[in-house]
């Protein structure tokens, strides 16, 4: 036991958090070098991969899908963290920070982690199977919490530019509470066979791969998992004025910022998502996915929308018309994806070419 517990202690996995979180104290509120810059992208990689193995450890251990949830949630709260920070710091000037970022996250775990995950699942098993049950609504959730709190803002009257009023924000605040509460309710007790893993004749799969760790080991695993995105997100932000300069340089608007910050973010999640689908277990991929983009909104709106009442300007959440037409067809596209309850390759390459065309009119709108 003894032997187990210091080899554990002693992996890579278990010292790069701290090693990360030693890095961002060494390079927080300074200016970096060159040398530096390389040295904290390096140490944020290999963070992300050391975050993805704690990930599974904890998920195998209390089961799907509560595994996915404790990712999607651990990820989300501090990127709401991180979005008010930089709000207060950015001033009036940031008012459409959290509608940049939290669309971004929509668009990347819908179509980024879902089309890569149909892709790497179908080229492996020729076709992927999940829950249609589970995943449409999940799916439908989605479609409902961006609506409400990223389209909507655009053609109410209330207020001027796309923005909400105080009552309508609160609405908006409450009403994401409310769907999120339901859909974790739903998903992990009232109906939680529909997010597991299913076979070609509808049963459930049951990972018999491998036991499952110990409690000791799962503990451990959650605490640094907790540790290693705190790393991930504080590393991200270090960088982020390298980033802003390459997008500078590279004559970027500068909201791309908001996208590479997403796009790092979200790099655990699209790891683990990944690793699901190469082991058939594409409905935890599904749940990762879209577990993410409704935990992104459903914690991030109530959260900026309480400190908006502290914040600087206008709180900015209407999507433009390209922005809508997106998302409009992402959930189009994702509904014929998930009402077969199977995927090819096709409809993987399908949401990765909108993810490409979310990028693409991201830097050239």
């Amino acid at each position: 036991m003894v032997a187990a517990l210091r080899s554990f202690l002693l992996s890579w996995t278990s010292v790069t958090p701290v090693l990360g979180v030693l890095v961002l104290a060494l390079a927080w509120g300074r200016d970096l070098g060159p040398v530096f810059v390389v040295l904290v992208a390096l140490a944020l990689g290999a963070t992300v991969l050391a975050a993805v193995h704690h990930a599974e450890v904890v998920a195998h251990r209390v089961g799907e899908p509560f595994g996915s949830l404790v990712l999607a949630v651990a990820v989300t709260v501090i990127e709401v963290a991180l979005i008010v920070t930089m709000m207060v710091s950015g001033g009036p000037e940031a008012g459409s920070l959290a509608r940049d970022t939290v669309f971004a996250a929509v668009m990347i775990t819908t179509n980024g982690i879902v089309g890569i995950s149909l892709l790497v699942g179908a080229r492996r098993y020729g076709s992927t199977l999940f829950n249609s049950e589970g995943s449409g609504a999940a799916l439908a959730t989605v479609a409902t919490l961006a609506t409400l709190s990223l389209v909507l803002p655009a053609f109410t009257s209330s207020t001027p530019g796309p923005a909400f009023s105080p009552t309508q924000l609160t609405f908006a605040a409450l009403a994401s509470l409310v769907l999120y509460g339901t859909f974790v309710l739903t998903q992990t007790v009232r109906h939680r066979d529909f997010f597991l893993p299913v076979a070609a004749d509808g049963a459930v799969k049951e990972d018999d791969h491998a036991d499952p760790p110990s409690n000791r080991a799962a503990l451990g695993s959650l605490a640094l998992l907790l540790v290693a995105l705190v790393a991930v997100v504080g590393l991200a932000k270090v960088e982020s004025p390298a980033i802003e300069a390459g997008v500078r340089a590279a004559g970027f608007p500068q909201s791309f910022v908001g996208v590479v910050i997403a796009l790092l973010v979200l790099l655990p999640e699209t790891l683990a998502a990944v690793r699901a689908a190469q082991r058939d277990r594409m409905q935890i991929s599904l749940n990762l996915a879209y577990g993410s983009a409704i935990a992104s909104i459903g914690l991030t709106i109530p959260a900026i929308a309480l400190a908006s009442v502290w914040l600087p300007g206008q709180l900015l959440l209407g999507l433009g018309s390209t922005q809508i037409v997106l998302l409009a067809l992402t959930v189009v596209v994702s509904v014929l994806t998930v009402v077969p309850g199977r995927a090819t390759r096709l409809q993987g390459g399908v949401h990765l070419v909108l993810l490409a065309g979310f990028l693409v009119l991201a830097i050239n709108p």
